[in-house]
């Protein structure tokens, strides 16, 4: 049956055809975001949901969506997605974080340029019939120093442009090298520095609890006298009422908006001052920037309901469509891997140790980390997912670490999952052979090579005679077919294990007779999704 998926706000019709084009059930209905009710009414029918910025995708439309497995947001700003509902729930939530980037990147520039020489003002002044051009004194933008407060995409097509102007440009970003900021051009300055020396300050970051206020009052202060200010990213960022006081003082020069603390925004103690330019958030708001977006969403969105291949999520690490095709049976193996501990464990979690050697050391590690931890806790909650297994391990304070290594001992690639409880430590290692199949090679540090099926049987016991003898008797008196059988031991006497791969699920009075026989110190069925 193909994916279905909801168009629930405006979107251009090449869009949607996309996601016929590409064999997926649209429903294109723009009336539904704008109606919460029939959106809970209807969002159980779909694996997908498309959106702008109308659709409330809030924590009830969720619960009421039973099949959805991604949100697409065509744009950046994802405010009106519950996004932590989401991942509890294993929904992907997507955005386009690049199809606007020189829209916006534009927009600051053209705000830079209005709060510079005034243009708002004196266009409404003239006409009014007025000639006041000794009241509206501007200034260059030439030789003048722009510091960039977010090197990321946008803020980087933003220095790039200020450059073309001759402008001097400084940055603060955390996460810009310093090799970044050579080939970008840009001084890399700590925030202070940029609010001192900026003549001209832009800013380019998402909304966090890091980034909230980021020009607060203090800092405003710290801003070198005279300072024109843009902000083209995200409201929030820059406290409004310090501002507007920095304004009316002359501390601050100008200001150029384009986003609010809240909005729609209909008053503000920014609004009506002389010095202050400002839009109703038309950063993203050209006809080119609407119809790349809402391109690809719909590409982002039909590559993974169809192929798997998870791009710009916000909510779980990217997989592209060639990732996904190589790194399929690997994804398997560390979810069984995950799930055989998980089912092996039954005091609580610790800790996730995961050791990836060879050239799976090379993968998109965090995709088979999130796959690893789903595993592990689908024996407590089979609904969990890549999506919400890593947010739901970590409210219960489970430490995750990981570890890559070169190639070392007889296999190209292994990976090795190490559970930690209060009790003791778990691992279990596994490979892909070239078949594509996902096989365990160690247990309790026992070498083996067992075959992956749905339903197994493991065991552990003293390396005595009569084991095998004892497995395949009572399963084969009690009509259990054995399609693999698998032996493993630490040496002569010590401890040995096995692993049984069965046609079918092992009755509980078969497991009550192998246990009666005291020859086991363990007997666990355990299930596997091989699918």
């Amino acid at each position: 049956m193909a994916p279905k998926v909801l168009v629930s706000d405006k979107l251009s019709e090449t869009a949607v055809q996309i996601f016929r084009d590409r064999g997926i059930d649209v429903t294109f209905d723009p009336s539904i975001g704008k109606d919460k009710d029939k959106l809970m009414q209807v969002i159980g029918e779909y694996d997908g949901l498309a959106i702008r910025s109308a659709t409330k995708v809030t924590e009830k439309v969720i619960a009421a969506a039973g099949n959805l497995k991604v949100i697409g947001r065509a744009g950046i700003g994802v405010d009106n997605v519950d996004i932590p509902a989401a991942s509890r729930k294993g929904i992907i939530v997507m955005n386009t974080p690049f199809g606007n980037s020189i829209t916006t990147a534009e927009h600051a520039i053209a705000m830079m340029m209005a709060v510079a020489r005034q243009i708002p003002e004196a266009n409404a002044s003239t006409h009014a019939g007025k000639w006041e051009k000794s009241r509206f004194m501007g200034v260059e933008l030439t030789a003048k120093t722009l510091g960039v407060i977010g090197a990321g995409n946008i803020g980087s097509i933003v220095i790039d442009r200020a450059q073309g102007l001759r402008m001097k440009v400084i940055a603060y970003d955390p996460f810009l090298s310093e090799e970044r900021a050579d080939k970008l051009g840009v001084t890399k300055v700590e925030l202070d520095e940029l609010l001192a020396r900026a003549d001209f300050i832009t800013l380019h970051v998402p909304l966090t609890d890091k980034t909230r206020n980021i020009l607060s009052r203090e800092n405003l202060a710290k801003a070198k006298k005279g300072v024109r200010i843009v902000n083209c990213a995200r409201g929030g960022l820059i406290d409004e009422a310090a501002l507007a006081e920095a304004l009316q003082s002359g501390h601050v020069a100008g200001a150029a908006l384009d986003v609010f603390e809240v909005e729609p925004a209909t008053e503000s103690p920014l609004f009506n001052m002389p010095n202050v330019v400002t839009t109703p958030h038309l950063g993203a708001s050209t006809t080119e920037a609407q119809e790349n977006v809402a391109l690809q969403v719909a590409e982002q969105m039909s590559d993974y309901l169809l192929t798997g291949a998870v791009t710009n999520a916000l909510n779980m690490p990217s997989v592209t469509a060639e990732e996904a095709k190589v790194m399929g049976p690997w994804v398997k193996l560390a979810g069984h891997l995950g799930a055989f501990v998980g089912q092996m464990t039954d005091e609580p979690i610790e800790a996730v140790n995961i050791l990836y050697n060879g050239h799976c050391a090379e993968m998109n590690t965090a995709a088979l980390n999130a796959a690893a931890i789903a595993g592990v806790l689908k024996a407590v909650n089979p609904d969990v997912n890549m999506v919400s297994a890593p947010l739901i391990a970590k409210d219960r304070g489970v430490d995750l670490t990981t570890t890559t290594q070169g190639k070392t001992g007889v296999f190209d690639a292994y990976i090795k999952l190490t559970v930690v409880t209060g009790k003791r430590e778990r691992s279990v290692a596994g490979t892909v052979f070239s078949d594509g199949k996902p096989r365990f090679i160690q247990i309790k540090g026992i070498t083996l090579d067992a075959e992956i099926g749905r339903h197994m049987l493991y065991t552990t016991n003293d390396d005595v005679p009569g084991i095998i003898g004892t497995l395949g008797q009572t399963m084969g008196e009690n009509g259990v077919n054995i399609a693999n059988f698998t032996l493993g031991r630490s040496d002569r006497g010590r401890d040995a294990i096995a692993l049984l791969y069965v046609d079918d699920p092992i009755p509980d009075a078969v497991l009550a007779k192998l246990r009666a026989t005291g020859l086991f110190r363990q007997v666990r069925p355990l299930e596997f999704d091989v699918a």
